[in-house]
């Protein structure tokens, strides 16, 4: 009995919030969350610390992914875009991967110069100054449109972002129900219970259901997105019309708002932080799957990191936002991470074989 009131009041937050939103968003969201979420006391393990023995195999046959990334048509965009796709098919036809087709899903509401060489999904941005200078809002609102309206052959989905590379072939790290993610450090629901608690009520289980996680790396089963994207949009508004989540988040909300939704609908993931490294905080490759370079690499030509100082070496995706990076970035001297030489060794190795370079 308790379980089954647990369910109904589940489903009836899950409906005051998609409707609280319906209003926030100007009429714009007819997508409200109409699935039933699953029932969070359902599983028997944390999945966050084990996987079930009958999930670790998949018999040897290869179970396809999606790539799907969002993206916006600026030239910043762009060329990140450009290294990402070179990499991904260099990568998709290795045995030991299990990539499917790729998706650009372009949230600036019309084609760009790029449609021809980057397989690409034109959707609508939001209304304009919903989303307030913070970009990264268009993300949810633009997966929202194109599981409703593209054809995807692949039962699973990762989310990806422009600033990946694939270093090593990628397989699919998902299993069944149990979505894979990576484990963000600055991604902390228990420390943020207050806020948390907005978004997510008691009667949903400990705020250690929520996942230190973002959208992105994420495989995921197609069908599980479908009812997570809505929810994750919602509460992506409504996290950005409150002021303390607003202040408190940041340039992260969105991602504290995909662990939320993912919370809401009884989603949890499998945590590998074998996902993904980001230099210069990661030093070596191993054996990972991709190469996030979010922040800027910064060293003396000793080798010696100088983070939160311009280096007399540096690499940062931000020293090129009106345009692509040069070919034949300079190395960096010796001393310096194996992650930050691969980095740019693989950059290079883009911009010298991607035709017309300059025009990104």
């Amino acid at each position: 009995m308790a379980r089954k009131n647990l369910g109904c009041s589940s489903s009836l937050f899950l409906i005051l919030l998609a409707i609280g939103s319906f209003f926030a968003t100007y009429n714009l969201i007819t997508l409200v969350v109409q699935n039933r979420p699953v029932n969070p006391g359902k599983y028997s393990f944390d999945p966050l610390v084990v996987m079930p023995g009958k999930m670790k195999g998949k018999g040897g046959k290869k179970v396809l992914f999606h790539v799907a990334l969002t993206a916006t048509d600026a030239p910043y965009s762009k060329w990140q875009c450009r290294i990402m796709y070179y990499w991904y098919k260099k990568v998709k036809v290795m045995p030991e991967s299990e990539m499917g087709e790729f998706t650009r899903i372009l949230h600036s509401g019309k084609p760009d110069n790029l449609m021809d060489e980057i397989p690409t999904f034109v959707v609508d941005p939001l209304p304009s100054g919903l989303d307030r200078g913070y970009i990264v809002l268009n993300r949810p609102w633009a997966f929202v449109q194109w599981l409703e309206r593209a054809t995807i052959q692949e039962e699973y989905i990762l989310m990806a972002e422009p600033d990946h590379i694939f270093v090593n072939p990628l397989p699919n790290l998902a299993r069944g129900e149990y979505p894979a993610g990576f484990p963000f450090f600055y991604i902390k629901p228990d420390q943020n219970e207050k806020i948390i608690r907005k978004y997510y009520p008691k009667e949903y289980g400990p705020v250690t259901n929520v996942d230190p996680i973002g959208n992105s790396p994420v495989i995921i089963r197609k069908d599980l997105l479908e009812k997570i994207a809505p929810t994750w949009m919602n509460v992506s508004l409504r996290m950005k019309d409150d002021p303390v989540t607003d202040r408190t988040f940041g340039w992260v909300l969105e991602m504290y708002a995909y662990a939320v939704a993912s919370a809401l609908h009884g989603v949890q993931h499998i945590l590998r932080k074998d996902f993904m490294i980001q230099p210069p905080w990661d030093l070596e490759i191993g054996y990972r799957f991709i190469i996030h370079y979010t922040y800027g690499c910064d060293y003396n030509m000793k080798g010696e990191l100088t983070y939160g100082k311009i280096g007399e070496w540096r690499f940062d995706k931000r020293s090129h936002l009106r345009g692509p990076p040069p070919r034949n970035i300079s190395m960096p001297p010796p001393g310096v991470p194996e992650s930050v030489r691969t980095l740019v060794k693989m950059v290079n190795e883009a911009t010298a074989n991607i035709p017309g370079w300059d025009t990104s």
